[in-house]
């Protein structure tokens, strides 16, 4: 087996009142108002050929063969002014 590391990082602009959230769990999230919240996380997409159109599964079994290979999973968010 082989160990495959992959480093996700978005940069979006988003309203004022989001606001970084940790759960109970001292997991952060993003509060976005209105009771509702935000957690951004890896999704698997495929193909048949990578020149195709990517989508999601509904196939549950592949969906959890994929995501029982990972090992942990890292989200940090920062928020901070538009300049």
């Amino acid at each position: 087996m082989k160990t495959l590391t992959i480093t996700i990082q978005l940069q979006m602009t988003v309203p004022d009142a989001w606001e970084v959230q940790e759960t109970s769990e001292g997991t952060p999230v993003i509060r976005m108002g209105e009771g509702k919240f935000l957690d951004m996380a890896v999704e698997p997409l495929f193909a048949a050929d990578p020149e195709d159109m990517w989508s999601s599964t509904d196939d549950e079994a592949a969906l959890d063969e994929i995501m029982e290979m990972v090992e942990s999973e890292e989200v940090t968010y920062e928020l901070s002014p538009q300049e």
